[in-house]
C-alpha cells in the first residue's frame, strides 16, 4: 500500500464525506419542509480538493464530475469507509409501517444500507421529474462510470425497476480511493482468471532463435504500440492491441514467455483456463468469459488464454439450436478479443486444433518447438540449484543429446533429482537420480529409457 497517496485520499474522502452528509441532511430538511439554511442541495458548495494530492481528487478532475456525479460516487462509496453515514434513511413511514419507498435502499447479509438509483434519485431530484430523467443518462453505457467500469446499477432480476438496482463501486476503484493502488483480483466463480507471475528473465527463456525473433515484435509491440497507434495516426487503420497465439508441446515456455512479457512491460498477465471455464449450458462461458474483458478493458493488461482450443477450437456443424448457439457465443467472444485494447495471447498445445476463421485474426502465430540438444544442453545446465553440484560421472552434452524433453519435463527431473539429494543430507545430485527423473517423465508418455 502506498501510505502517503491512502492518507491523501482519506482526507479527500472525509471532507467530501461530510459535505455528502450536509446535502442529505439539507435533502431531509427541504423534502419534509423543515427549516434549511439552503433553499435546494445545489447551493452546498463541495470541498475544494484541487491541492489535496489523493487519486480520488484526480479522478474528480480528470473527469471534470459535476455535482450530481459527484453525489453519486460517494453513495457508493459510503457503504465501504463510512456506511453509519447512511442510517438516517432506515427511518420508518408511520403510515405503513415500512421504510420510505423514495429512500430506495436494499439489505444483504449484514446491517448496513446499501444505496441504490433510488436513493441518487431521492438525494439529487426529490420529486422533480425532469432531472430524475437526466439521471438515467448517468448510468448509461455511454457514461464515463459505465465506459470505465467505475460503478454500476446492480438489478436482482431485469424485471424490477432499473434504478431500484444497488448502487455498486467497482473493487478497482475502490482500492484506487482507498489503498491509493491498483486492485488484483483473485480467482473466483465470477472472475475465471488468476494473475501469473515470476522470478526468472528473459536470459533462463530456452527458445530457438525463430521463436524468439517472433516474441521480440511482440515486446516491441507493448513498448512502442501507443506511439504507432497515437503518435504516427494508426488508430484510424488498425485494431487496437495484439493478437497472438502460441503454440507447440506442453512445457515449451509458452506461460513462463507470457509472463516475461508482462513482467518487461510492468504490466499484469492474467491466465484464463478455458478448459476449466467453458460451460455446457447455454450463455453461461460467455457470461464467464465477458466479466473477464468486462474487468480487464481498462486496465492494459496481458489476458493469456490456456488450452484456447477448448474455446476456440475447430467449430461445429450447425445441428441443432444448441450448435447454433455456441457458434454465436465463440463469434461473441472472438469480437471482445478482436476490441481488447491490450495483448491478448491464445495458447494451445496443437495448431490444428484452431479453427482457421480464428487463425486469421491473430497478428502472429508463434511455434514453441521441443527443443533440440544445443537448447536442452543449456536447459540442464542452468536449471539446478547454484548450492549443488553434479557428479563427475554425469556427461550432461549426452543426456541433452540422448533425451528429447521439454524444458518444464527437465524442470520436472531437476526438482526430484535435487529432493533425493536433500533426503540424503547432500547437495550432490546424483546420475542414478537424474535417470531415475527421466524414467518418471517418459513413462507419463508411454515411454521407457535404456
Amino acid at each position: 500500500m502506498d501510505v502517503k497517496t491512502a492518507t491523501a485520499n482519506a482526507a479527500a474522502l472525509t471532507a467530501d464525506l461530510q459535505w455528502l452528509k450536509q446535502v442529505i441532511d439539507s435533502r431531509m430538511n427541504l423534502y419534509w419542509q423543515r427549516e434549511s439554511a439552503y433553499t435546494s442541495i445545489y447551493e452546498i458548495p463541495p470541498p475544494n480538493l484541487a491541492d489535496n494530492g489523493s487519486m480520488y481528487a484526480e479522478v474528480l478532475q480528470y473527469y471534470k464530475f459535476n455535482i450530481a456525479e459527484r453525489i453519486i460516487l460517494l453513495l457508493a462509496l459510503a457503504p465501504h469507509v463510512m456506511p453509519h453515514l447512511l442510517d438516517v434513511f432506515f427511518i420508518k413511514n408511520a403510515d405503513y409501517d415500512r421504510g420510505f419507498t423514495e429512500f430506495g435502499g436494499k439489505g444483504y447479509n449484514h446491517g448496513a444500507f446499501i444505496p441504490t438509483g433510488e436513493t441518487a434519485a431521492f438525494i439529487l431530484a426529490a420529486n422533480e421529474l425532469s432531472i430524475r430523467f437526466k439521471l438515467l443518462e448517468i448510468f448509461s453505457a455511454d457514461h464515463f462510470f459505465s465506459k470505465f467500469n467505475m460503478l454500476k446499477l446492480v438489478r436482482i432480476t431485469a424485471e424490477e425497476p432499473y434504478l431500484n438496482g444497488a448502487l455498486i463501486i467497482s473493487d478497482e476503484y475502490l482500492s484506487y480511493f482507498t489503498r491509493g493502488e491498483s486492485h488484483k483480483p483473485d480467482f473466483s466463480i465470477n472472475f475465471p482468471a488468476k494473475r501469473i507471475t515470476t522470478q526468472l528473465s528473459w536470459d533462463n527463456l530456452v527458445l530457438a532463435d525463430e521463436t524468439f525473433d517472433e516474441v521480440e515484435e511482440i515486446r516491441d509491440w507493448l513498448q512502442y504500440g501507443d506511439a504507432l497507434m497515437n503518435d504516427w495516426g494508426m488508430r484510424k487503420k488498425l485494431k487496437p492491441g495484439y493478437r497472438s497465439l502460441f503454440y507447440g508441446p506442453p512445457g515449451t515456455g509458452k506461460t513462463l514467455t507470457a509472463s516475461l512479457l508482462g513482467k518487461a512491460a510492468g504490466l499484469d498477465v492474467y491466465r484464463i483456463d478455458l478448459s476449466m471455464v467453458v460451460s455446457k449450458y447455454i450463455g453461461e462461458t460467455e457470461k464467464n468469459l465477458a466479466g473477464v474483458f468486462d474487468m480487464a478493458e481498462n486496465k492494459n493488461w496481458i489476458l493469456f488464454f490456456d488450452e484456447a482450443d477448448a474455446l476456440f477450437g475447430k467449430r461445429t456443424q450447425t445441428n441443432s439450436s444448441n450448435d447454433r448457439h455456441a457458434n454465436q457465443e465463440v463469434s461473441y467472444l472472438l469480437q471482445r478479443i478482436e476490441d481488447f485494447p491490450g495483448v491478448v495471447i491464445l495458447a494451445t498445445n496443437f495448431k490444428a486444433n484452431i479453427d482457421d476463421a480464428f487463425s486469421r485474426r491473430f497478428q502472429s502465430m508463434i511455434h514453441f518447438s521441443m527443443p533440440g540438444p544445443v537448447q536442452r544442453l543449456r536447459l540442464w545446465l542452468q536449471a539446478f540449484p547454484e548450492a549443488t553440484q553434479p557428479e563427475k560421472q554425469i556427461d550432461w552434452p549426452s543426456i541433452a543429446d540422448k533425451y528429447e524433453m521439454a524444458g518444464g519435463a527437465i524442470m520436472n527431473v531437476v526438482r526430484y533429482a535435487s529432493l533425493a539429494a536433500l533426503k540424503r543430507s547432500s547437495n550432490t545430485i546424483l546420475l542414478k537420480d537424474v535417470l531415475q527423473g527421466i524414467r518418471r517423465e517418459f513413462g507419463k508418455e508411454g515411454k521407457t529409457i535404456q
